[in-house]
């Protein structure tokens, strides 16, 4: 059986829900645990693995539904496993702190259809993976970041660990980090998540079905050095449709203080992180310094029939003013009219985006128009403030520019077959669809030549 439910899920033949907007509570809990394979990323850290080794050996999920992998970051000495039963250890070379291809290492060993990232230096409590796990089994598409608290668990042992476990004495407590507590706070443990909430997911505490990973395309391997790869994956996750998840109640422990408590601060490591995650991620706080990058915000399709060469200039200023994007001018006297412009401006593309182009926003400009400064960029701002699927701008009964979110056409393209259903249609069961009249945006059509002269 598969279709809408009353509430607004879509039930898949698997019997998991395909959830609308970022409605994880709406996932089904009981449901049979999962297979999960826990991936742990490595590099030198034997006395804290054998300290996530043991946490992982008494954890509340069933055994023979638990796989380990260790991903080896190319230490000199291989990590020990011990007799931890159903773990594998795959290993790549040493040529610097390559986190991002690690964990896509182990997830490519991995027989699980969960994937339960975990630092290993970040041991987790009993019920953490049964805890981390449970949104997934029920929805498609989950991503969940745990809760990671901190301790000073130097010169710990597996016993030790184990008889904390068991009701004995807890180790020192260190500072979690506020921003990140206020973050989920405020946002009802990303319950009410925006395209900025990327910033809030941890890769040491990451949980995600192994298809959905892969549909994302995995860590980014071009990451070499500390941090920014678990950004760049949740603001691409977010992107194709993901729904981000805050599990309070699935706790792990890290070894130590957070980055921003250590007592040295590595002002040149942040801004190497910071420089990495730029041309990666098109939040404008990442892009405050005037440079244009390859990956654009939007990308806006321009028809260019019924244009002249000057009423498609000022459409297409009218885009670039207001927005980060890239324009791909469509119809059959594009080249002509751009030609007579005389400019080299590279923003600006003839013919649709391919099926690799990336953008987080699609605006199809289907008429001329002129546009007051900011007008665009307020409805691109209302799309998001609304977590809309749509926007169409309508003059009478025309669509005259549409603005679409990628991530809910990504999810509604990723089930609609399974669920017999057209994609569109989909697309907007699960997302809001917004309709607004052209005379109360701040833009107007272009009925006749506008004056370039001054």
């Amino acid at each position: 059986m598969t279709g809408r439910l009353p509430d607004g899920r879509w039930l898949l033949p698997d019997g998991r829900c395909v959830l609308p907007g970022n409605r994880w509570d709406l996932a089904p809990r009981d449901v049979d645990p999962p297979t999960v394979s826990v991936v742990v990323p490595f590099y030198e850290q034997q006395p804290q693995l054998e300290l996530v080794l043991a946490a992982l050996s008494v954890q509340t999920h069933p055994a023979t539904r638990l796989q380990v992998v260790v991903a080896d970051d190319g230490s000199s000495v291989p990590p020990d496993v011990g007799a931890l039963e159903g773990t594998v250890v795959v290993r790549q070379e040493d040529r610097g702190f390559r986190a991002a291809a690690a964990r896509n290492l182990g997830a490519r060993a991995a027989d699980g259809s969960v994937l339960c990232f975990l630092d290993a230096d970040t041991v987790p409590e009993p019920t953490y993976v049964d805890r981390a796990v449970r949104l997934s089994a029920g929805a498609a598409d989950v991503v969940a970041v745990g809760r990671r608290r901190h301790a000073d668990l130097a010169g710990w042992s597996p016993s030790r660990l184990l008889e904390w476990f068991d009701g004995g004495a807890a180790p020192t407590e260190l500072t979690e980090p506020r921003w990140l507590r206020d973050a989920y706070r405020e946002s009802d443990d990303l319950l009410h998540a925006d395209h900025r909430s990327y910033r809030h997911v941890i890769s040491a505490v990451l949980t995600c079905e192994r298809d959905f990973f892969w549909a994302v395309g995995g860590f980014d391997e071009g990451f070499v050095g500390y941090g920014g790869e678990d950004w760049e994956f949740a603001a691409r996750a977010w992107e194709r449709g993901g729904v981000l998840a805050h599990v309070a109640e699935a706790v792990a422990w890290h070894d130590g203080p957070d980055w921003a408590e250590r007592s040295t601060s590595d002002r040149v490591g942040k801004n190497a992180e910071a420089l990495a995650l730029a041309s990666r991620i098109t939040d404008p706080a990442a892009r405050r310094h005037g440079i244009r990058f390859a990956l654009p915000d939007v990308r806006v399709v321009v028809d260019t029939d019924g244009h002249s060469a000057a009423t498609l200039l000022v459409t297409v200023g009218a885009v670039l003013r207001d927005l980060d994007a890239t324009i791909h001018l469509v119809g059959e006297n594009a080249g002509a009219l751009r030609a007579s412009w005389g400019d080299a401006d590279p923003r600006i593309v003839l013919g649709t985006p391919g099926t690799g182009a990336r953008s987080r926003i699609v605006v199809h400009i289907r008429r001329p128009i002129t546009a007051e400064p900011g007008a665009l960029g307020d409805r691109v701002a209302e799309l998001d403030d609304h977590r809309a699927g749509r926007l169409d701008v309508v003059a009478g009964d025309d669509v005259i520019v549409e603005i679409r979110s990628v991530r809910a056409d990504a999810r509604a393209q990723r089930h609609a077959a399974a669920l017999a259903c057209d994609a569109a249609t989909l697309a907007e069961e699960l997302f809001p669809v917004l309709r607004r009249d052209v005379a109360t945006t701040a833009l107007e059509l272009l009925d006749e030549e506008p004056r370039l002269d001054w």
